[in-house]
């Protein structure tokens, strides 16, 4: 982003000031002018340390109103298991075989999903999925048994959540296209799921500063006491 196109976004944003989130989402909405639908993100700075096992934040969100995302879903089964993946709509579906593609660097979905008796299979690919964090958890509900139930939640706008180093969260939670109120919900459901999965090691305030930006446009400070639902 240039110098220019910078000051131009960021006309009528006071950088300092913390928006209402109703207003942040008008803001990052109006300032969405790419060619291409912008996708809304959300960044959340937490009072956590994650290097300390009691403080790392992870999670799964069910946006109100999806994602906005196409979402290509693979998953490591067998048998009628496997079958009931493809019944559900998921892309990829294998056992060894897709165990060998994908440690042969070819990842062709962007959630994973397994049974839990694929998972010594799997574990194996710690180091492909991992760094990607594509790695099935039993704790965001991909590793599990409802294999219909889950590639449905990840086709319909399941975000994972996991705190960086920095103790930052951040997710895209739809679309610049998409209406404002629906904007806000899901932006709320995230903070929710967010705020539920706060560790028991934070000590002091745990959502410290949030902000929303959209693809190409400025970040926009959101107040976090307006992020609470209702």
């Amino acid at each position: 982003m240039s110098g220019k196109r910078i000051r131009k976004a960021y006309e009528g944003i006071d950088r300092v000031k913390a928006y209402s989130i109703d207003e942040a989402v008008k803001l990052v909405k109006s300032r969405a002018g790419a060619k291409f639908d912008e996708t809304v993100e959300v960044s959340m700075n937490l009072g956590v340390d994650p290097k300390h096992a009691d403080q790392m934040v992870r999670g799964v969100c069910n946006l109100p109103n999806g994602s906005g995302r196409s979402v290509r879903v693979g998953v490591f089964a067998r048998g009628a298991k496997a079958d009931e993946a493809r019944a559900a709509g998921a892309e990829v579906v294998g056992a060894e075989d897709l165990v060998e593609i994908v440690n042969g660097g070819k990842i062709d979905f962007d959630r994973c999903i397994a049974t839990p008796d694929m998972m010594p299979l799997v574990g194996r690919l710690g180091k492909v999925l991992g760094p990607r964090g594509m790695m099935p958890n039993p704790k965001v509900g991909t590793v599990t048994m409802d294999v219909t139930g889950a590639v449905k939640a990840a086709k319909g706008g399941a975000v994972e959540f996991r705190a960086e180093k920095a103790g930052i969260v951040h997710a895209g939670i739809g679309k610049a296209s998409f209406t404002e109120q629906a904007l806000v919900q899901n932006i709320k459901a995230f903070a929710d799921a967010v705020s539920k999965a706060k560790p028991t090691g934070a000590k002091g305030t745990y959502i410290q500063r949030v902000s929303l930006s959209s693809t190409m446009g400025p970040g926009v400070r959101v107040e976090t006491s307006s992020l609470s639902a209702g």
